[in-house]
Formats: structure tokens, sequence, C-alpha cells
């Protein structure tokens, strides 16, 4: 998009903005943009935050033998804990001790960092791209890249601004077969794509009641909850079970989801933002201290094609035999992950091969940050596969999804609900839910709660909901200090 999204703001809103924008940086605990440039034979020293899940396999990608001239020079989390399983593999494949700190505005003010990479929760994510832009350095930032909408567009802007290079881990991006199946699609062979589909049916069982207790001596709860509002610490949160938190995570879709999201968008040539999201779901098959849905169908609408995204976190089958995968109905049949099947036949036919994926500058065990590596060099954002540009729409997607789910209201559980009454595909998709809760699930629908959100019309341009105020109020979120950031970046 060309324009710079704006949201509509009232008065205290627009106060609040024009402080915040009268300056085109802010403030970060003294750390300063070095702006440097790397020689092809420097060594791109890099900064690890989030040392847990995630974090481990960013330890291993930096530190991989095929990856040439980088070095992890700190790690930064909030859990001591989780300091000397890291440092053990950095000392053994770069024969180096790196520095350990809980607070990554201690890595930004070092001069001679030039990357942080990111695998913290979430509700950190965008913050810390904003904040590491800001001070200089590139960024790899995990999927979603934003815990909300607003924050998603600040982190591009912030790369823009200072000219940084940020790559999203929505590593699909980077594997040959895929963007091939993206290629097909795009080409017509197969004629209109007609449903784009992503689906996340993962097992996400019940995480139980964790009552608030002091937090561990070895974790800085403080800078673990960040931006997020002050609150008690109990053991749901740290280290996983945060996902199904609004506070800190967007449920899974915004979690194992994202990644399924991005491929559904990317095969819809040009797809940004949608016309209008609707979304439904429960968490379903128990009661626990959890959030999020565990079980959802959102339908995002782009005029010829729709995107639909199905959660299941119960035991089920697979869809034409994809579980976590994406599954294209076109025209001549459907792709079920990088399968063709030709319509009214169950058997497989050959995909052309028309593309392959720009890989890393060296052979390396994730491609994904090989290829990030390589355009740090280059200094070209165009050489990254998954850019935060593209990390911020499929993220934002997610989001979306939500706001309509949280702006819900319960109803008996129908296979029919009024905002889908016209849409068969979404019809359809909701009657496989209701027939999965009832015979995996053993729910009695009959005495079971449907959560129906509001159908949700979106002005693309501007990143923001055409008439409903519920839903603009939840673009953002209110910022605890110091971890805020500013309203846009100028």
């Amino acid at each position: 998009m060309s324009a710079t999204p704006r949201r509509n703001l009232n008065r205290r809103e627009f106060v609040k903005q024009s402080a915040l924008i009268a300056g085109a940086t802010f403030a970060i605990g003294g750390t300063k943009s070095s702006g440097k440039i790397l020689g092809s034979n420097e060594a791109i020293r890099v900064a690890v935050a989030g040392l847990n899940g995630r974090g481990a396999s960013h330890v291993a990608g930096y530190t991989d033998p095929g990856l040439k001239g980088v070095q992890i020079t700190y790690l930064v989390d909030p859990d001591k804990r989780t300091f000397a399983k890291r440092a053990d593999t950095v000392k053994a494949q770069h024969n180096v001790t790196p520095t350990e700190v809980a607070d990554i505005r201690k890595a930004l003010d070092d001069k001679n960092v030039d990357v942080v990479s990111i695998a913290t929760p979430n509700h950190w994510h965008a913050v810390m791209t904003i904040w590491a832009c800001q001070a200089g350095k590139d960024v790899y930032v995990e999927k979603p890249c934003s815990h909300n909408i607003h924050e998603g567009r600040v982190a591009v802007e912030a790369a823009r601004k200072f000219n940084r290079i940020v790559q999203h881990g929505t590593q699909s991006r980077s594997n040959g077969a895929k963007s091939n199946v993206m290629e097909v699609i795009k080409s017509g062979q197969l004629g209109k794509l007609l449903i784009s589909r992503g689906l996340c049916y993962k097992v996400r069982n019940s995480i139980g009641m964790k009552p608030a207790k002091a937090a561990p001596g070895a974790l800085d709860f403080n800078i673990w909850t960040g931006p997020a509002p002050e609150q008690s610490y109990n053991e749901n949160l740290v280290h996983y079970n945060w996902h199904w938190f609004w506070d800190f995570g967007n449920g899974d879709i915004g979690n194992q989801g994202v990644h399924e999201m991005d491929l559904a968008r990317w095969a819809i040539p040009g797809a940004t933002m949608p016309k209008s999201v609707t979304s439904v779901g429960g968490r379903f098959g128990y009661q626990d201290q959890g959030q999020t849905a565990n079980t959802q169908v959102a339908v995002f609408d782009y005029g010829e094609t729709q995107l639909i995204f199905e959660v299941r976190g119960r035991p089920c089958a697979g869809y034409h035999g994809q579980g976590v995968g994406n599954v294209y109905h076109l025209e001549a049949g459907i792709i079920a992950g990088t399968k063709f099947f030709p319509k009214g036949s169950d058997k497989e036919a050959p995909l052309p091969t028309l593309a392959t994926t720009r890989g890393p500058a060296e052979p390396c065990h994730e491609p994904h940050f090989g290829n990030f590596i390589a355009a740090v060099r280059s200094r070209k954002q165009s050489d990254l596969n998954a850019e935060i540009l593209e990390g911020h729409y499929s993220s934002a997607l997610c989001h979306l999804a939500n706001i309509s789910y949280r702006l819900s209201e319960e109803v008996p559980f129908t296979t029919k609900p009024e905002v889908f009454k016209d849409n068969a595909a979404a019809t359809e998709t909701l009657e496989r839910v209701a027939t999965h809760l009832t015979e995996d699930v053993k729910l009695d629908l009959a005495s079971t709660k449907l959560k129906v959100g509001r159908k949700l019309a979106i002005d693309a341009a501007n990143e923001t909901f055409v008439t409903d105020k519920d839903a603009r109020k939840m673009l953002t979120r209110e910022y605890r200090k110091p971890f805020d950031i500013p309203e846009k970046i100028v």
C-alpha cells in the first residue's frame, strides 16, 4: 500500500500522538543508531533474545557450521535458568563466551551488536523489533511479528525509517516446494483460486489452573511482563502457556497458525488486508485457565477468493490429508500441501515446476536464517524471503480473526449462524467442526454454546475498521511504561 495507514483518533488519542511523533526517534535507555555497514568478510554479531522453545533453534541456526561469519555475542532472557544450556552450544561452536543479560536494552547499547534475533513471547516481538531498528540493528523476529495490528505497522515503519533488514520467522517462504505451489496457483493453469484454506489441527490439552504466587528468584518477571499489564505471576505463564492468555499471546491461530495463514494469503495475488472478517469458535472439551479459542473458524473476504482458516485443538483426523497445512480449492481441483488432485479424482497428478525460492549464500540447516544473513550482507530488503511487511500482513490476519472472536456473543451451537447464512463454504466448514466436536470430543451440542463473532468491515488502506468502535479499540493496547512505543514513526 502506498498510503501510510491511519486510525480514526479521538481528541485524547490525537494529543498523545502529536506528542509522540514530535521527533523521528524515541528514547529506549540511551541507545544510539550505529548504522554499521558490514563487509563481506566481517563477522556478524548476534544477540539472541528469548532462549526457550524456538530460541533454541535460533541458537542452533546461528551456530550452524554452514553459516559462516556469524557469531552469537549476547544471550538475552529474563530467566537466568535458560542461559547455561544455550551458552554451552555457543562456546562449543564459536569458542566464545556470550554475554548474558536479562534486559535487551543492554545489548542494544552495544554498538558491536549487528543483529537482534527475537524468539521471545509474542507481546515483546514488535516492541523489541522497533527498539532494535532504532538502535541500528538488523532483526530476525519470530512469528507473529506483533501482538496487535498497530504495533506491527509501526515495526514496518521503523524498518523503513532506519533502513534495517527485518526478516519474519515464517520459514515456508524459504521452502522451494511451497514457493512452486504459489507460482502454479498464480499462473492460472488450474483456473481461479476459489478458497485458500489454512489448517491448524494441533492437539492442545488442558493447562489446568495455576494459582498466583511469587515468581522464581531467577526470573525477572517485570522484564518478562514488559509492555503487558502488570499482574501476578503464575506457572501457566512461563515458559509456554502464555500463548493462551490475551495479554501475552494470540491463541493457536497466532502461534502455529500464522505459518499456514501466511501460506494461505501468499496464494492470493496481491492480498494484503481483506474486505471483512468473521470468526466463530470456543474453548471446548475442558475448563481451564486459558482464555483463547482452542477451536476456531475465521473467514476473510478477498473478493473472488475466500481465505478460510480452521483451528482445532482437540484430536481429530486431517482434511484432505492435511493437519497442520494448507488446502487450495481451484476450479481444476485442489492442492493439498504440495500435492494436486484434479477435480473429481482422488488420484494425485503432477504439478509443473515453475519457481525456486532464493536460498542462502551458503548451505545451512535452516535456509531461512541463511537467507536473512545473506540479506544483512547485501543490505537489500528485497533479498529477504519474508520481509517484515509480509509478516505484518499475515500476522494482522490472525489479529483480525481474534478481534472478531473476542467481540462475540454466545449462542446455542448451530451449524448455520446468521453471520454465515449466505456463505456455503463457511457453513460447510462449521458443519465439519460440529461433527468433530460430536464424534471426536464427545460433546452434546444441544447443551454447548458457540461464540459467534461480529462480521467486521475493514478499511484496508488505513488498516482500521469501517464503523465498529469496539473493534477499533482492539487495534492497539495500553502499553506499560517504559515499554511503550510511538503512535507512529515519521
